[in-house]
């Protein structure tokens, strides 16, 4: 947003990054107009045990020195059963294979630690959680959470999509975010505007 010179905008975020999105709407509530998650944890525990137990170094360690055979694994079985989308399983093959040890432990260990629930109550702008019923990767109950803390929040869940739902309900999923953000809508703010651009 700095870079971009937008001082004031709504964030979206999916799992991980919906988790991140939430930090910086409680951090920075004058920078975040609206905030939108999508299948993300609220609390560490409700990730899927395989990949809390992924998150250790001696098993992430194990896992980078096979990563032939995990890939494999990944690509023919395991992610069938997050992603109906006939897409998904080379999506997810070519982010394994740009992913480094450390980049993994990191964000894995990071999530596993989360626990915005006491904060939550913080965030004033208006919120959407968006998650998929058969979600496998994030517990699909993680709703419940958000709402508790964030009373004003919309969610929308998605009966038959898991943990990616834009992939699962594209056209669902679209027409309800694009409403979600027409809400009220704002013109990001920007700053340092050269006089010769108009919005």
């Amino acid at each position: 947003m700095e870079q971009l010179g937008i001082f004031r905008a709504p964030l979206v975020g999916h799992s991980m990054g919906g988790t991140v999105s939430l930090s910086v709407a409680i951090r920075y509530p004058e920078r975040v107009s609206k905030v939108i998650v999508v299948g993300s944890p609220i609390v560490g525990s409700s990730l899927a045990p395989l990949l809390k137990l992924a998150g250790y170094r001696i098993n992430a360690f194990l896992i980078f020195n096979l990563m032939g055979p995990f890939r494999s694994f990944m690509k023919n079985y395991y992610s069938r059963q997050i992603c109906s989308d006939p897409r998904f399983p080379d999506m997810m093959d070519r982010d394994l294979s740009r992913t480094t040890l450390e980049s993994f432990l990191r964000s894995i260990a990071s999530l596993r630690r989360t626990d915005l629930r006491p904060l939550l109550g913080q965030i004033k702008v208006p919120a959407l959680g968006m998650y998929g019923d058969k979600d496998k990767v994030v517990h699909p109950l993680q709703w419940q959470v958000m709402q508790a803390g964030i009373p004003q929040a919309q969610i929308v869940r998605f009966e038959n999509a898991g943990h990616f739902p834009m992939l699962e309900e594209p056209q669902i999923f679209t027409q309800r975010l694009q409403t979600f953000l027409d809400e009220h809508r704002t013109i990001p703010l920007k700053k340092n505007i050269p006089e010769n651009i108009t919005l």
